[in-house]
């Protein structure tokens, strides 16, 4: 599929995906979110793709939230329609996803934006960084997730505060609230991401996968014991494990195939 409203290339087995509308501050369209659902599955089924690392193009936006102007005159169907679409192909498929997602988060995540953030895996936050769910402003209510997401990730009582209100927070207090994972200079923002995968590249890929969805099972109240012990005992089946029982015993380091 050809990309109008993304930039995306995989280099050393990290898929690059860069949402390039940058005048309109990275705002995600109709066109741009099927391009996301497209190449998220391209990310999951390539086995050369160990992880993704997502961004805003520009130094002043991540994504600024969701285009207004293609919903402005929905009904209520069409916006639970609307919201559903989102959430299935997009950003359901990314926090379900078997390769880590890290957002790299280069200015404001608003809306939209902070649920594509929350629905990654990890988030680092350059420093500039401004984080915040306006959509009572507008009359309405995050819809892609961010209700539950950003309570998982900071508690209800922050949660409820940062929506009812729709005030922005910054990076620090981002991270302070455990919003996000890392805060460093604008700069050094794919770096950190891109060392974070590359200490990830070195595990067991299936393993690494077996624990996402075990972890995601946890948070989304989906059976995670169940699902842990389930993973758990799959794991003693790959040629992974065998080879990293061998590459311990032998004090070497294991070289895992995936399989």
């Amino acid at each position: 599929m050809a990309y109008q409203h993304l930039l995306s290339e995989v280099k050393e087995n990290i898929l690059y995906i860069t949402i390039n509308r940058e005048k309109a501050l990275n705002a995600l369209n109709k066109d741009t979110l099927t391009e996301l659902a497209d190449v998220i599955g391209f990310a999951d089924k390539t086995s050369e793709v160990r992880g993704v690392i997502i961004t805003g193009a520009g130094e002043k936006a991540f994504v600024a939230g969701a285009d207004i102007k293609e919903f402005s005159d929905y009904n209520g169907k069409q916006g639970e329609e609307l919201a559903k679409r989102g959430q299935d192909t997009v950003f359901n498929a990314i926090e379900n996803a078997t390769k880590p997602f890290i957002a790299a988060i280069n200015g404001f995540a608003l809306g939209g934006g902070l649920e594509l953030a929350m629905a990654c895996h990890m988030r680092v936050a350059s420093e500039n960084a401004k984080l915040g769910l306006p959509e009572v402003t507008l009359g309405l209510i995050p819809g892609y997730g961010g209700t539950q997401r950003l309570t998982q990730l900071v508690g209800k009582g922050k949660a409820i505060e940062m929506i009812t209100t729709a005030n922005m927070v910054t990076a620090a207090d981002a991270l302070h609230f455990g919003l996000v994972n890392h805060v460093v200079p604008q700069a050094e923002l794919i770096a950190k991401a891109e060392e974070i995968l590359n200490a990830v590249k070195q595990r067991a890929p299936l393993a690494v996968s077996a624990a996402l969805k075990s972890v995601i099972a946890s948070v989304n109240h989906n059976n995670g014991y169940e699902t842990e012990i389930e993973s758990f005992g799959k794991c003693f089946e790959t040629s992974d494990f065998k080879e990293g029982v061998v590459a311990f015993v032998e004090k070497r380091k294991a070289v895992f195939q995936g399989k």
